[in-house]
């Protein structure tokens, strides 16, 4: 591992970025032009101290980086493709799919946009409804997402194979929600082609789910641009909000965010959500 280079480049990539691209105040008494190592390290959910002996280079503590701190650092220096590549060459870890899993590259302008829905709900997502990066509100409404590996990564996946996962949506709106994920996720499997990933989650779910077998076999496909939801948020109780998304040019990522009328009942609970705070919820959410 190129620790130097590697301290180097974040170094770079860190003096580029003004705090008001990524949501921070400028602030009277800045020194620098670019952000500060703490703003770094908390942006990418990491110490100050760790990330201060990744930009020093220092190996004297043992500093080896895991593909998800790597990814973290990406979304939070916002590289681009080549750049978040690079980062992972100089760390001598192995370059993820830069469109999907749990170390995915969320692309630049969907995580632009996502800086400026701070008052909103908001997540970017795969097209297997895996999810990269949200704010503090969508944890707040939708609680935290898990870190998972595989199928059990998506949340289509869990649907059907974890009833834990359905606590989000009352009962009666479930078959909803499935004939929608399984339209979806046909359309997914269409644009990826022969793709491994989605194949052997489309096996695993037909195995494990007979109302996942019989909905694939009705061919129904349809990519999921708006929903009205209904929500059960366990303080707040049903809420009921517009689901949007926003897709990539290549529809394998999307940007998804909540709202509702003004002045409907929907509005004001999203108004309380930031009093509310994040809860740590047994269940995933989506």
């Amino acid at each position: 591992m190129n620790l130097p280079e590697l301290g180097a480049f974040l170094r770079t990539r860190r003096d580029r970025i003004r705090p008001a691209e990524v949501g921070l105040p400028q602030g009277p008494r800045r020194r620098v032009p670019g952000l500060r190592r703490e703003e770094v390290a908390q942006l990418a959910g990491l110490s100050a101290d760790y990330y201060t002996e990744l930009e020093r280079g220092s190996a004297k503590n043992g500093v080896q980086p895991s593909a998800q701190t790597l990814a973290a650092l990406a979304r939070a220096l916002r590289l681009n493709g080549d750049e978040r590549d690079h980062l992972f060459h100089l760390a001598e870890r192995l370059v993820p799919p830069s469109a999907h899993g749990p170390s995915a590259h969320v692309q630049p302008a969907l995580l632009g946009l996502l800086d400026r829905l701070s008052n909103t709900p908001a997540r970017v997502i795969t097209d297997l409804h895996e999810t990269l990066v949200e704010n503090d509100l969508a944890r707040t409404l939708l609680g935290r997402s898990p870190a998972l590996r595989g199928p059990a990564a998506s949340f289509v996946y869990r649907w059907f194979t974890d009833p834990r996962a359905r606590e989000i949506y009352p009962p009666e709106d479930h078959p909803q929600h499935s004939r929608v994920f399984v339209a979806d996720l046909r359309a997914a499997a269409a644009r990826r082609g022969r793709d491994a990933e989605v194949t052997k989650m489309t096996a695993m779910l037909r195995r494990r789910s007979p109302e996942f077998a019989a909905l694939w076999d009705t061919h129904d496909v349809a990519v999921r641009r708006m929903d009205h939801k209904r929500i059960v948020h366990p303080m707040l109780g049903v809420i009921e909000l517009d689901c949007y998304n926003l897709l990539s040019e290549d529809g394998r990522q999307r940007l998804l965010w909540f709202t509702a009328p003004p002045g409907s009942q929907g509005a004001e609970q999203l108004e309380l959500l930031s009093v509310v705070g994040t809860q740590e919820m047994g269940v995933t959410r989506d």
